[in-house]
């Protein structure tokens, strides 16, 4: 059985292709159980049950929350993402709070951009407008930041890297995330009926605890100490997961009795849906929470 739990669509965040096309793609890959995980995003549920049933997949409702968690022994917050499964896409509860946070993020992105004008406008430099802002927007992968309007300052010329753009610039145009705590999150896909699992823990390139630290058993104990409560499960298996955080993080599961995930966190740049190996237990885990699709006769 071929499983990817943890894909992005344009129809609702941020990959490459829309939901109609991420299905055609799978199907070509001959993926059997799939979750479209768009980033604080519902908009392409419907769809994607509906198309999960004509290719004749598995499906499980998804959805990835950017959280804000508070780091207490360094006394700042990072960044973390979850992924929520099973849940009520009619929910109204989840319904008007993704609507909130959306609002909230393009607020946040405007914001971002007039006060890094007001710094390009004292260099004599032209200002960034609306084209420049989908121009960024199309490179994010994961939830809208300063790290890709410093990809984009660097593409355009005037920061000689990520750092250099901070330090020139983007110190000065923060403006706060929305601060969706870990607990909030997880009363929302829960009350939802659904679950939430701990994405992608010590991605090196993402969202995850390894900005915290890169030492696994560090890391699992911050989840012991700190999430536990709030938590079903964890991705295990991911794109980015190397043998060893997989094996870490499958012990720790196993020990916790919590859902085991996987999936490649696919953006389609390029598309690596399907490519990561993740056993027929994890269907198994979650055979009373899929879709399963109608066959005639």
């Amino acid at each position: 059985m071929r499983i990817d739990l943890h894909i992005h669509t344009s129809t609702g965040s941020d990959g490459n292709l829309d939901v109609n096309d991420v299905f055609a793609e799978a199907s070509r890959r001959s993926i059997d159980f799939i979750s479209i995980t768009d980033h604080d995003s519902l908009e392409a549920q419907v769809q994607a049950i509906a198309l999960a049933g004509r290719y004749g997949m598995c499906y499980i409702t998804g959805i990835e929350l950017n959280v804000t968690f508070p780091c207490r022994d360094e006394d700042r917050d990072v960044s973390l993402d979850f992924l929520g499964y099973g849940y009520d896409i009619g929910n109204r509860e989840l319904q008007e709070k993704l609507r909130v946070l959306k609002e909230h993020r393009q607020r946040r992105a405007r914001l971002i951009l007039d006060k890094l004008n007001v710094e390009l406008a004292k260099e004599g430099i032209e200002r960034f407008g609306e084209q420049d802002l989908k121009n960024i927007e199309a490179g994010v992968d994961g939830v809208f930041g300063r790290p890709h309007i410093a990809n984009y300052l660097i593409e355009k010329g005037l920061a000689r890297d990520k750092q250099h753009a901070f330090d020139k610039y983007l110190v000065k145009c923060e403006v706060p995330k929305y601060p969706l705590s870990l607990a909030e999150a997880s009363q929302l896909i829960r009350n939802a009926g659904g679950i939430l699992v701990h994405a992608h823990p010590s991605d090196p390139n993402g969202t995850s605890l390894a900005s915290i630290t890169r030492d696994l058993e560090k890391q699992t104990q911050v989840i012991e100490e700190c999430m536990l409560q709030y938590l079903d499960g964890v991705e295990c298996w991911h794109s980015r997961s190397d043998r060893r955080t997989t094996a870490h993080y499958i012990q720790f599961a196993r020990r916790h009795g919590m859902f085991m995930t996987g999936g490649s966190d696919c953006h389609q740049k390029p598309p690596i849906m399907g490519t990561v190996d993740i056993p027929d237990s994890v269907a198994a885990q979650l055979n009373n929470r899929m879709i399963r699709p109608i066959r005639a006769g």
